[in-house]
């Protein structure tokens, strides 16, 4: 149960919880659930904005495994995570609820589209592997797409792979259903959310070193069990300051990818049946001569679409790397516009002007150079997690995520091998005996300098 010294949440207080979750995202949210639902532990969840309001919110949805390789690193847990998402969909449907009001689920299915003979070539050895992997896959040639996608341009060339079990939610309806669930313990004294008040440092035990409490700008949260940081591609920065006083060098390769995703908001121009991708998402293309393009940034622009469960057409997607800024950029949103109109012809009759109901959602995913997420206790401070590092897996990943933390925490056994995922001490033989922490599957190590 959780104590505190103060009622009041407007004013400063100290309060005791088992667990303080640091990141109100779609990882730092299903932790706390979790917890919640597996244990008796309390829990304080601190953010220094609202959920939704980072890359969860800037998502597109989907579910999928069309474009994932089995064997890969992060394939279990991706996959396991995906079966926790579709039980809670059929729990709910138990329960006498509508998945796609709660969740903003659909069991679209999914296609991985090629142009090309390569590309064809390409989705046949996939769907063999994925079909070697237990999924339900099809190859699908020209005429076969076709008759799915009827306003999809198709040629000869044209192929893909087809997963018809892939599903999709929407993140804000989610996160909306993962509070709730979670604030029904807050009258039982173990739960309570900190938004809007930003973390300021950690306060160390003198007695063993380990974290005693988490000082956020109103309040003061002592941890008596674990503090996990789940605050996306903001990690590295937010580790670096609560540790530097410390005298320990902390550095985590995580670094904001931002994204863009066209919105537009009840559109029944175009026909999609499912969810679309293409083939070369895989690889993310750099793309070049924009108007404010530079080859720093790394800029790709690859076609996803999806209809949401409100009728929303959600046009994606951009990569980039311009640090932290989240300006919108109409040059990134036009080359989008073009790059879907490639794949579905009647889009070039409409001016991307035209559409009146149009937002455009922009996100900074976490990046990890080796494209796995670092989960997993901080070497050195047996009490401090971390996971973070998704990019933009972190839908797909959260449930497996967050069951694969609290595994942990509680010292039982993790349902996926957590070993790729994991934070390793790494002592220099060469004479230099300070203990560094790293990732040894990254091309871009992570050190950690325990200073004394």
């Amino acid at each position: 149960m959780a104590s505190s010294s103060s009622s009041s949440s407007s004013s400063s207080s100290c309060e005791e919880y088992d667990v303080v979750i640091v990141g109100a995202g779609i990882i730092g949210l299903t932790i706390a659930r979790h917890f919640l639902f597996a244990s008796d532990l309390s829990v304080a969840i601190v953010d220094k904005d609202v959920p939704c309001s980072g890359a969860t919110g800037a998502g597109q949805g989907y579910l999928w495994m069309t474009h994932r390789t089995p064997g890969s690193g992060s394939w279990d847990l991706t996959w396991r995570s995906i079966q926790l998402w579709k039980k809670l969909a059929e729990r709910l449907e138990e329960q006498g609820l509508n998945p796609a009001v709660e969740l903003g689920w659909k069991r679209t299915g999914s296609l991985l589209v090629g142009r090309t003979r390569a590309e064809s070539d390409m989705l046949k050895r996939r769907v063999k592997q994925l079909s070697e992997a237990g999924l339900k896959a099809k190859y699908l040639c020209s005429n076969d797409l076709l008759k799915q996608e009827p306003d999809l341009f198709v040629d000869e060339d044209s192929a893909a792979a087809f997963l018809p079990d892939d599903c999709q939610l929407d993140a804000h309806r989610t996160v909306a259903y993962i509070e709730k669930a979670n604030r029904n313990f807050a009258s039982k004294g173990r739960y309570r959310e900190f938004y809007a008040d930003p973390v300021k440092c950690f306060i160390r035990s003198d007695s063993n070193g380990e974290v005693k409490a988490v000082q956020t700008s109103k309040n003061t949260l002592y941890s008596k069990k674990a503090v996990i940081v789940a605050a996306g591609c903001w990690t590295d920065c937010l580790i670096q300051e609560l540790f530097r006083n410390w005298g320990m060098e902390l550095h985590v390769p995580i670094r904001p990818r931002k994204g863009h995703l066209l919105v537009l908001q009840n559109f029944n121009f175009l026909q999609l049946n499912h969810g679309l991708m293409e083939a070369a998402y895989l690889d993310h293309p750099t793309i070049s001569g924009l108007e404010s393009s530079d080859d720093d940034r790394n800029l790709s622009v690859s076609m996803t679409a999806t209809v949401d469960a409100a009728g929303n057409l959600l046009i994606g997607s951009s990569r980039e790397f311009v640090g932290f800024n989240t300006n919108l950029d109409e040059s990134v949103v036009t080359y989008m516009w073009k790059r879907i109109g490639d794949f579905f012809p009647k889009l070039k009759t409409l001016s991307l002007s035209d559409c009146a109901n149009r937002k455009v959602r922009i996100g900074l995913r976490p990046y990890m150079p080796d494209g796995k997420p670092m989960i997993g206790a901080v070497p050195g401070l047996s009490n401090v997690y971390i996971a973070a590092g998704h990019e933009g897996n972190g839908l797909s990943m959260a449930l497996g995520t967050a069951e694969m933390v609290v595994d942990m925490v509680l010292r039982h056994p993790t349902k996926v091998d957590s070993a790729p995922f994991a934070l390793l001490l790494f002592l220099n033989r060469g004479g230099d005996t300070t203990p560094r922490a790293y990732r040894k599957t990254s091309s871009d190590f992570m050190f950690w300098n325990f200073g004394v």
